[in-house]
């Protein structure tokens, strides 16, 4: 079983929990083979609600979703992730993060620090006890590496009795490798 990327790491941990799932989120739908994996791995009454900000990303994703018939699962939210909860009100069984640029499109148009700390802080309070978040982060470029700071000081600030948190990442490869921080709420917050 080879482990090529934070991203394919991160469907491996997030695979058994979706079993069972019944409400789960993609916050950066992208290109949507996140969404398209959750839509995959959720039982047939599950919703998968993806999030992105460029209408182009929830195009494709929609034509991916609708090419393999699991178009009907899934909530497309053409808004910013931090905004979640104007959408969510019910617990979540799991949520995905694939911070960054959208491959293929425009550069210019990132994942921003700010509004992702609030996006994950405010998943974070929707997360059900027992819950899992991945986040894939990019510190390969210097927008990708602010950011990636940014996320893994906001996540060592967590207190350890409410939520397990771990990184991975392949420490052999050049270029700063992409990031992958794992949470898993162990309790409901008390703050």
């Amino acid at each position: 079983m080879a482990v090529a990327n934070a991203v394919l790491m991160a469907h491996r941990l997030l695979r058994p929990k979706l079993a069972a799932a019944g409400q789960v989120v993609d916050a950066t739908a992208g290109n949507g083979r996140d969404t398209l994996f959750l839509a995959e791995n959720t039982p047939n009454e599950a919703v998968v609600w993806a999030f992105d900000i460029q209408q182009q990303a929830l195009t494709k994703t929609k034509q991916l979703l609708t090419k393999q018939l699991l178009i009907d699962k899934v909530r497309l939210v053409l808004d910013s992730h931090a905004n979640i909860l104007s959408y969510l009100h019910q617990p979540v069984d799991a949520v995905m993060f694939n911070l960054g640029y959208l491959p293929g499109g425009d550069r210019q148009i990132n994942t921003c620090p700010d509004t992702t700390i609030k996006a994950i802080t405010y998943s974070l309070q929707l997360l059900a006890v027992g819950g899992l978040m991945t986040i894939a982060a990019y510190p390969g470029y210097e927008h990708g590496r602010q950011e990636c700071q940014s996320v893994q000081e906001y996540l060592a600030s967590l207190k350890q009795e409410t939520f397990a948190i771990a990184c991975w990442s392949m420490v052999n490869q050049r270029n700063n490798p992409p990031v992958l921080y794992i949470i898993e709420k162990m309790k409901e917050q008390t703050d």
